[in-house]
């Protein structure tokens, strides 16, 4: 059986990225976004991890955040996708700087759909920061995704995410004790959400801000009832 590769994108147009490619014929990507300080290599093991079926054809998308530096980290540069003022995280959001991170992920939308990929079976998803442009980025290109998975994250601007078209699908999911995101932050996305019409699957698990293996076994089983059917491309 052959294996899937990985391989580094690097276009001058686009965010540099880590791309899994599937075993077989590409019939479904996911784009995913890592958090603050980290870079596309940070989920590499947890995709693998998912150890979905070959016959799902899933390319992993995970690119690589720009260098900026950020407020709450003395001003360090680091890979980050927009800045953060204040310990309170849900506190006057950089607005200007999320969206220019969602629009550099619908420029990576872009170039799957363009590969033949169809709006449905192209996903989001995102830990922390990156959760939040997955969700935010969601919601901004409804008829271009099939949803998202947004892991230990919140909302970028709660009162003006416009509301779903259609029933877009969302996991989301938050550690209970989360020092960093705090928990409450992940019941009001889910609030919000559920108000503006997308259908969320709510977890919540014990642990700190990270990603657990029971977290990854629902996440594969979400994502096996999103992509277990769709038309074959060769893109």
């Amino acid at each position: 059986m052959a294996r899937p590769s990985i391989s580094t994108t690097m276009n001058a147009k686009l965010l540099p990225a880590i791309v899994i490619e599937p075993a077989g014929l590409h019939r479904a990507s996911v784009i995913w976004l890592h958090g603050l300080g980290a870079d596309g290599h940070d989920f590499a093991p947890v995709v693998h991890e998912l150890n979905l079926p070959p016959k799902l054809g899933v390319r992993f998308i995970l690119p690589h955040a720009p260098h900026r530096p950020v407020t709450i980290n003395g001003g360090f540069v680091m890979r980050a996708w927009y800045d953060i003022a204040h310990t309170d995280i849900g506190r006057t959001p950089d607005l200007s700087g999320i969206a220019e991170a969602c629009q550099q992920v619908g420029e990576l939308i872009d170039r799957e759909l363009a590969k033949g990929i169809p709006p449905e079976r192209l996903l989001l998803a995102g830990f922390s920061q990156g959760g939040v442009i997955a969700l935010e980025t969601m919601a901004r290109q409804q008829s271009k995704l099939g949803g998202a998975i947004g892991l230990s994250c919140y909302l970028g601007d709660p009162p003006n995410l416009p509301r779903s078209n259609i029933p877009l699908p969302v996991f989301l999911a938050h550690g209970t004790g989360d020092p960093i995101v705090p928990f409450a932050l992940g019941v009001a996305a889910r609030q919000t959400l559920e108000q503006q019409g997308y259908t969320v699957e709510w977890r919540e698990y014990r642990m700190p801000h990270l990603v657990c293996q029971e977290e990854i076994i629902d996440i594969r089983r979400w994502l096996l009832t999103r992509l277990g059917d769709g038309p074959m491309t060769g893109g």
